[in-house]
Formats: structure tokens, sequence, C-alpha cells
């Protein structure tokens, strides 16, 4: 019998005055665009893990405030093994202000260096799937674009 393999990611849609928060990564040797967030380690649920990601990466505890979309599609992972399934969870999240974590507003600006990151905001209305790394995340930009209004 084939064993299947799950690999199970957690993301946050922080949005402020109609910008999203995404951050740049550099991993397994090549810089990606992704939404802040992570993959879930076994025995924690899903939302514990979001939260975790948020205190690990950006050193702020969040509030979710709803569930926003689930993998509803077969996609096999990207840069790891082929033989497993990626399922991704995106929720929309609060974080209290003023933020604690610095931003920039110039893509990949960090060393190439293995877990280097930075984060930047982006405008809602001008997010390009081109300009995100997964398949997932480029399926749901436009997703969160149609559906900003629903949001503000």
């Amino acid at each position: 019998m084939k064993n299947n393999v799950f690999n199970i990611r957690v993301y946050g849609f922080l949005m402020d005055n109609g910008k999203v928060l995404v951050t740049d990564e550099f991993r397994l040797g090549i810089f990606m665009t992704k939404f802040p967030g992570g993959g879930l380690q076994f025995g924690e649920g899903t939302i514990d893990c979001l939260k975790r990601e948020f205190r690990e990466e950006l050193q702020t505890d969040i509030v979710v405030r709803s569930h926003y979309y689930t993998t509803d599609f077969f996609q096999p992972t990207h840069l790891l093994p082929s033989n497993m399934q990626l399922i991704s969870i995106y929720y929309l999240v609060a974080a209290p202000k003023p933020y604690p974590f610095q931003t920039t507003e110039i893509r990949n600006n960090m060393a190439a260096i293995d877990g280097a990151q930075c984060f930047r905001w982006e405008n809602i209305d001008e997010l390009s799937e081109d300009n995100f790394t997964f398949p997932v995340d480029k399926y749901i930009v436009q997703k969160l674009k149609n559906d900003f209004s629903l949001f503000e």
C-alpha cells in the first residue's frame, strides 16, 4: 500500500488600508514571495500554527477573524519531494497597532542567506499572481482581489 504524505501550510492575510502583508524569503536556494505563515506541526491546530508563525516571524500576536480558503484541488508540493500533497489554509487576521515589525518597499530586500526574510505591504488591487512563487498563492491572489470589497 502506498503511503500518502500531506504537507499542510497555514497562512494569514493581515490587511491594512487597502494593503496586504506579504513576505519575501530566501529558502531552498531561491527567493520566494508568499503570504505570512508556515507549516503545521504534528499535534498543533491550524489557528495555533498561524499564531505561532506570526509570533516567530513578526513578533506579533494576531486575532484570527475568519477562515478564508482551503485548497480544494490537488496540488503537489512545489519545491519539496513531489510525492507530497500540499494543503494550504488561509485565514483573515488582525494585529494590534502599532505593528512591531519592520517592512520594506523593495522586493527581496535581504541577503541570499537561507532563512533570510523581509516583509512588504502590497496594494490589494495591484496584486499580481506573477509576483508570487507558489501555485496556490497565485490562485488565491485573484480570489483575494475579487473579494476585497467584502473586507472593507
